[in-house]
């Protein structure tokens, strides 16, 4: 398996345990999660084999794409309209394990309860890990 083909798994893999954190996995989600998979080209195969199969935690070796990840994730997790505690504690967990400022991502958390769900703008997603930035 090429390393992008491993990155684009952990990715939706890590998605999937973000959605499953809760304990129930909703259609919303579900949808949400499959969009993703063919965005990134991911088989229907690969897809399906995610939701039983360990995948190794690849973090993209670009900060922007690591940034980006964390933006998919936080969208997962307001993709139900319902945020739990253990979201919130998973997401910052892939946070530290991506090497993201954990600051930057506690500011994220904050600021997308201020925005229709949870859809932080761009610009202001990278104005916070930019302020947070070694």
């Amino acid at each position: 398996m090429n390393d992008s083909l491993k990155e684009k798994l952990s990715l939706l893999s890590e998605l999937i345990k973000l959605a499953k954190a809760d304990k129930e996995l909703r259609t919303a989600e579900f949808e949400f999660l499959y969009a993703i998979a063919k965005q990134l080209q991911v088989s229907d195969e690969d897809f399906k084999r995610l939701f039983d199969e360990y995948i190794e935690f690849t973090p993209p070796k670009d900060e922007l794409d690591r940034i980006v990840q964390f933006q998919r994730l936080v969208l997962m997790m307001n993709v139900d309209k319902s945020v739990s505690d253990e979201e919130i504690l998973h997401i910052r967990q892939i946070g530290i394990r991506m090497g993201l400022a954990p600051r930057a991502t506690d500011e994220v958390l904050t600021a997308m309860k201020e925005h229709e769900n949870g859809m932080l703008p761009p610009e202001r997603l990278i104005s916070i890990f930019k302020t947070f930035h070694n």
